[in-house]
């Protein structure tokens, strides 16, 4: 019997296959289906900073809206419909998920200030989540700010947010950073149980014809999964922390790649998008079906088996590879 459990954020799964957070995770119905499919694991749709914020700033305009015409109107509060309370309903949420699925549920939130969400994060392990998932998604673009200063804001934000609840935290990093081994081992020193890599920034365009800026969605591919494998295979086993693989996942072979280098999970979006969450099915059935040919016995076994630590030349993975790429492009330029 071959065996596809695995450990992830303290969490011991049924198999790596986690839905990363995304559309499918806003309907209770949906996370359903993927449990009933074999997913381990979801991580809910991001909260943003920017929804916080809003919320917070509408209430203090209805609690103090008509205190400067009469003293006793500072007893006003406004009716809780007449105001949107979006991380209300997020929270809430959580805990009709919870109370649906067996499966860990894992909240998002996606902010760009330090300490910007630490109380809310509180508040999504007091709703049940069973681990939280930050997404520092920041461009910087104030040429004041150094490159060691927008690091030691994630680290502090991490740290605030660590120290305000015990649930586990991933970190879901982007990989501009000028030392991405540097900073992956700081924020494992300060308590992240699990980093994902990478999220995305996505790019505008620019419609011509209207002349506006365009945002869009571009799902991906499994060639995308190139940069994911390669900083998971130069940092397994070199920080003490789990490692997860998003962004490319769409086959057993985008999977396997990932744990053999070093991958506690990988995570499923775009796949499930575009052919349907039965494609969790087709994946881990796929996934066995390698595994015995090729004489696996579980996961374990394989995790980290092609990582830098363990390769015959690491050096493969770090410019080797790179000279080699270049070369073999111009040899087939000349023929």
């Amino acid at each position: 019997m071959i065996n596809l459990s695995t450990k992830y954020m303290g969490f011991n799964l049924r198999t790596p296959l986690v839905a990363s957070a995304g559309p499918l995770s806003y309907h209770l119905d949906d996370i359903k289906k993927m449990e009933d499919a074999g997913i381990s694991a979801v991580v809910l749709y991001s909260l943003f900073e920017e929804q916080i914020e809003k919320e917070n700033q509408e209430l203090h305009h209805h609690l103090n809206y008509g205190t400067h015409s009469y003293a006793e109107a500072i007893t006003y509060f406004p009716d809780p419909g007449d105001f949107e309370s979006g991380p209300e309903q997020y929270l809430e949420y959580i805990r009709k998920v919870k109370q649906s699925v067996s499966i860990p549920i894992i909240g998002s939130l996606n902010g760009y200030t330090s300490g910007g969400w630490t109380n809310f994060a509180k508040l999504i392990q007091e709703a049940g989540a069973d681990g939280l998932e930050l997404n520092l998604y920041n461009v910087p673009t104030d040429s004041n700010v150094t490159g060691k200063e927008l690091e030691e804001d994630f680290a502090e934000t991490l740290w605030q947010v660590r120290k305000a609840v015990t649930i586990p935290i991933a970190l879901k990093l982007s990989p501009y950073f000028s030392n991405l081994m540097n900073c992956a081992k700081k924020f494992a020193n300060m308590g992240a149980n699990a980093l994902v890599l990478f999220n995305r920034f996505y790019q505008p365009d620019f419609d011509l014809e209207h002349l506006e800026v365009k945002s869009h969605v571009h799902l991906s591919t499994s060639n995308d999964l190139r940069l994911s494998l390669r900083w998971i295979a130069l940092l397994y086993s070199r920080i003490h922390c789990d490692l997860a693989g998003t962004g490319g996942v769409h086959r057993a072979e985008d999977m396997l790649k990932l744990l053999m280098a070093g991958a506690n999970v990988g995570m499923l979006c775009s796949v499930l998008i575009r052919e349907g969450i039965k494609k969790i099915t087709v994946i881990e059935k796929d996934m066995l079906a390698w595994m015995e040919k090729h004489e696996y016995e579980s996961i374990t076994q394989m995790i980290g088996s092609m990582s830098a630590a363990k390769y015959h030349t690491p050096f493969e993975y770090e410019r080797a590879q790179y000279i080699k790429a270049l070369h073999s492009v111009h040899v087939h330029a000349e023929k």
